[in-house]
């Protein structure tokens, strides 16, 4: 009878909290620096349930360790929709292969909704010396150990992108961590680092502004952001095919109600012509998201996924 109540209690407790939710600011917590793909969007959504929930949804930076920093302030965080973390692909389904995390992404975290994908693309300082990507590909497989690339991280998901890349492009070049995306860029816009696979959503306006060269995205299909830029596997780096994503997750034991609150807010405007177009304008893919239990799946198979690429690119315990 004790257990029956307390069930009872819990499932109460779980609706009174869902009804006055939130009634009070909320913390976004984004794994990376400002101006890095997770940040960009943490934004756009933060400053749109602001607007439909009346409550402040802040964002907090907390950057390192490829992500998991961030991610485990968002696991000792008290599970009641007040924390929530603009998680991405690499400290979800990707460091867990590469290092030892301090939480579970399964256990200790709920998936609340998938918000967009990231498309990304190979960049270099406008000087290299190459017009396209097989010539790239050419001096640099050349010259195994000269050229070297920079990331956002050790297993960062540019990181995995780039190494992934370097694997199937037969390339041997230096790997440069940076702590974020933006100081990464800079060194390569500077002459600095010779490349880098990095988010199209962090790389469009510099390529666009001719402070970086391009050569290809790394999807099968073209994106809206970079239209005039070919995939990269139709340019010599055959089956090359990904993107990460974005969503927005809670501490594990969140009650139901409030992460099924927040998925409906979330459902409203990811279904919104102008938010789309937003999203385009920055560079990411807008994507319709499962509801949570199904959304847990996919991080699943996604945990699945990276696991056999880390393997096949060689990474594991690489760094």
């Amino acid at each position: 009878m004790r257990a029956i109540v307390a069930v009872l209690l819990s499932l109460a407790l779980g609706t009174a909290l869902a009804q006055g939710y939130p009634n009070r600011a909320v913390k976004v917590i984004v794994p990376w620096p400002t101006g890095q793909a997770t940040d960009i969007a943490a934004r756009v959504v933060a400053q749109k349930l602001q607007e439909q929930l009346g409550q402040p949804f802040v964002i907090d930076n907390k950057p390192g360790a490829g992500g998991a920093i961030g991610s485990e302030a968002v696991v000792k965080s008290p599970a009641d929709g007040y924390t929530l973390l603009a998680a991405s692909s690499g400290p979800l389904s990707i460091m867990p292969h590469l290092q030892k995390v301090p939480y579970e992404p399964l256990k200790d975290l709920a998936p609340i909704s998938l918000v967009a994908a990231t498309p990304f693309a190979l960049v270099v300082n406008p000087s290299f010396p190459a017009n396209n990507a097989k010539e790239f590909i050419a001096l640099v497989r050349a010259n195994p150990g000269k050229y070297t690339f920079s990331s956002s991280g050790t297993g960062a998901t540019a990181h995995l992108f780039t190494e992934l890349f370097n694997s199937m492009a037969g390339l041997q070049a230096r790997h440069i961590p940076y702590k974020g995306t933006p100081p990464a860029l800079t060194d390569i816009m500077n002459g600095q680092v010779t490349y880098t696979v990095e988010t199209v959503a962090a790389t469009a306006g510099h390529i666009k502004s001719g402070r970086l060269k391009t050569f290809g995205v790394s999807t099968a299909r073209r994106t809206a952001a970079l239209p005039d830029v070919p995939p990269l596997t139709e340019l010599g780096v055959k089956d090359f095919d990904a993107a990460s994503w974005f969503m927005l997750v809670a501490p594990g034991r969140t009650p139901k109600d409030v992460i099924a609150k927040l998925y409906a807010e979330l459902r409203v405007f990811g279904s919104d012509r102008e938010m789309r177009n937003e999203f385009v304008r920055l560079g990411l893919v807008p994507v319709e998201s499962p509801p949570p239990e199904a959304l847990k799946r996919f991080v699943a198979t996604e945990i699945v996924r990276w696991a056999d690429v880390v393997r096949r690119a060689g990474l594991a315990g690489s760094e």
